[in-house]
Parts: structure tokens; C-alpha cells; sequence
């Protein structure tokens, strides 16, 4: 399995790609290929057609979750497919994989939409879409976690604005958070979005559903931005019993949180460009 990063906060020194407060990954296995979220704009795509990669080819394109830093690059994305259609173009057609509630809007602070902007209705004119609360596996080896059970007390307490289903509106508790999990030879290697479920929570879920103990790695936010005591003292202890080979810990990760993070596991560079092979 190979992932590329094509969106990340951070960019390379001497790598001269396009950075954003946003994730994008593509990711290879055996014969599939997986677009996992498409951060704010188009540079995911621009970056991809720099680093000669093919996104029309895409077998699935996966969502962590509905916020805008994850979901707003899919309308430069349709209009990728779109152009590619009238140039005759050869493309594939995608399936588009997420949790129910991933089209919901979102509210905060003022702001009527930080969710996905592009409804289910438009957006299956062009992609097939598959929405999975229990995990789906996308091949042999990488599944699609779905609903991340939340057992920990130290994670995933506090709300970020407001869902909003039909005529309901209620604190918005991001249950469509999830992640992936790649299954190789020497443990798992979990990918995620932002981790508002809890990385704890999301590494315990993905041991459980992969029948795996051992953890490899670790790519993608934590959601330790300005995170309280507690819940860095309990990440902290986590990781420094889980022993993981490295972690590659971004996006939404404060710079006293990874330092914090050194202190306990093999803290890696993450940026644009940035490729990964794991067996």
C-alpha cells in the first residue's frame, strides 16, 4: 500500500507543492485506488497533477467527515470529472464513501455552512454513493472504519457548533467522524482526517474491527489543537504504552502538542509530497 499526502498544512522544503489547512491523501493498494477527503480547494488536484498522479483513476473516494477542510475541494473536483466527460477523457466512476449523516449542515459561531456544501442529491448525478455507519472494507487489506465507538473519558467531550437534520438542531458532537485502517504484515496503519472522535478512541475501534493489536502507524490530525490537560496527559500515556514503530501526526496538531507526542513515540515529518509504502 502506498499513500501520498496531497494536502496537508505543511509543505516540504525544496518540494514546490501548493499547502492548505486541509488533508488530502491518495492512497494505492493492489489495484484500487482511494482519494481519502479533498481538502478546502483545488491545489489537492494540482498538487496531484504535479506529482504525475491520476485522479480520474480513483476506485473510491473516502470522506472523515463533513468540514469544510475536508469536503469543499469535491466542487473543483466535479468539475475535474465534468471536463474530463466533455474532452472524452478515460476516467473511472468513482463510489463515494462516508457516514449518514455526512450531507447535514453544520453551523458555528455565526457561520451558517463549515460542512459540505454539495448535496447528496448533485452529487449522485456523478458519483455512486455509499453511506456506511458500520465499517465497509474498500479491499483486502484497508477498511473503512464507519461509527467510531467513544469508550475513553478523556477524548471527544466537547461539541464544535451545531448539526442540523430536518427541523432539528442539536450540539454538533461530529459523529461521522471515522478513519481508515490498512492491515499489513507488521500491524496496522491507521489514517485519519481530523480525529474528532478521539485518535485513542479511533486506534482502539480499528484494533477491534481488524482483529490487530499491533500498531504501526499513525498519519493524519489528532485534534490537539490547544487540547486540555487531561485529554494530552491521556493521549500521551496512550501512545507511550501502544509503542507504534513511528507516527506521523499533522493537520490539526498544535506545535506544543508535538512536541509533546517526541517525548512519548517516533514523531515523523509530515508535508505535501510526502509518500509512504507499507506491506
Amino acid at each position: 500500500m502506498k499513500l501520498t499526502v496531497l494536502i496537508d498544512n505543511n509543505t516540504l522544503i525544496d518540494r514546490y507543492f501548493l499547502g492548505e489547512p486541509g488533508v488530502s491523501y491518495l492512497i494505492e493498494d493492489e489495484t484500487k485506488q482511494i482519494l481519502f477527503d479533498v481538502g478546502y480547494s483545488s491545489a489537492f488536484i494540482i498538487n496531484a497533477q504535479k506529482l504525475k498522479l491520476n485522479l480520474l483513476q480513483s476506485d473510491f473516494i473516502v470522506l472523515s467527515h463533513a468540514h469544510l477542510d475536508h469536503t469543499w475541494g469535491l466542487d473543483p473536483l466535479l468539475k475535474l470529472y465534468t471536463e474530463a466527460k466533455i474532452e472524452s477523457i478515460p476516467h473511472n466512476e468513482p463510489k463515494l464513501i462516508a457516514h449518514p449523516v455526512i450531507f447535514a449542515t453544520r453551523s458555528l459561531d455565526g457561520l451558517n455552512e463549515i460542512g459540505c456544501t454539495i448535496s447528496q442529491s448533485k452529487l449522485c448525478r456523478h458519483f455512486q454513493i455509499e453511506l456506511h455507519k458500520d465499517p465497509f472494507w474498500l479491499t483486502d487489506k484497508l477498511v473503512f472504519l464507519g461509527e467510531i465507538e467513544r469508550k475513553n473519558n478523556f477524548e471527544n467531550k466537547t461539541s464544535v457548533g451545531n448539526i442540523h437534520i430536518d427541523k432539528d438542531t442539536k450540539p454538533d458532537y461530529l459523529l461521522d467522524d471515522t478513519a481508515l485502517a490498512y492491515k499489513g504484515k507488521e500491524g496496522l496503519f491507521i489514517i485519519t482526517g481530523c480525529s474528532h472522535s478521539g485518535i485513542c478512541n479511533i486506534i482502539e475501534y480499528a484494533k477491534k474491527v481488524c482483529k490487530e493489536d499491533k500498531i504501526y502507524d499513525v498519519i493524519g490530525g489528532f485534534h490537539l489543537m490547544q487540547p486540555s490537560e487531561k485529554q494530552l496527559s491521556g493521549t500521551l500515556d496512550y501512545f507511550k504504552k501502544l509503542k507504534t514503530k513511528e507516527i506521523h501526526a499533522c493537520h490539526c496538531v498544535d506545535l506544543d502538542s508535538k512536541i509533546a507526542l517526541a517525548k512519548v513515540a517516533n514523531l515523523k515529518e509530515v508535508g505535501v509530497g510526502l509518500s509512504l509504502n507499507y506491506e
